[in-house]
């Protein structure tokens, strides 16, 4: 099956009532739901959804320098998405970012929609993964 990642930071300061009093409970100009959304189809077709809890994310690639660096990132929310061709596609975000998230299937499509708090610093060191500031490994820090 196609399927699309949502990646969704929360505006901490969208106002419910006055979404409600003013635009019908929708979002506006002056009172967004969300900071900004990031989309990520994935090219190949997916079979199934698995969520880790307090997960272990393998952080890995190239300094500058030419070094190579190898950093596992705890407490992560990992969402490993099996696809057909028996590759798995690993997308998250810490534990102590996560607001929550919402996974949706039909016959035709998989949709994740994850939701990240506002207030917590972070970083998005590779498409799909979001770390905690206090939670990214210090010696990539620099």
């Amino acid at each position: 099956m196609k399927c699309t990642v949502y990646f969704y930071l929360l505006n901490e300061h969208f106002s419910v009532e006055h979404a409600e009093a003013h635009h019908g409970g929708d979002e506006s100009e002056l009172n967004r739901k969300y900071e900004w959304e990031d989309e990520l189809a994935i090219t190949s077709d997916v079979d199934s959804v698995n969520v880790h809890e307090n997960g272990v994310y393998n952080l890995q690639g190239t300094m500058p320098s030419g070094e190579a660096f190898k950093h596992d990132v705890e407490k992560m929310r990992l969402f490993n998405l099996q696809c057909k061709d028996q590759i798995v596609v690993q997308v998250g975000c810490s534990e102590s970012i996560i607001d929550s998230f919402e996974l949706i299937e039909n016959d035709e499509k998989i949709e994740l929609k994850v939701f990240i708090k506002d207030y917590e610093p972070m970083s998005n060191p590779v498409p799909g993964i979001y770390i905690a500031a206090q939670e990214f490994p210090k010696p990539l820090i620099f």
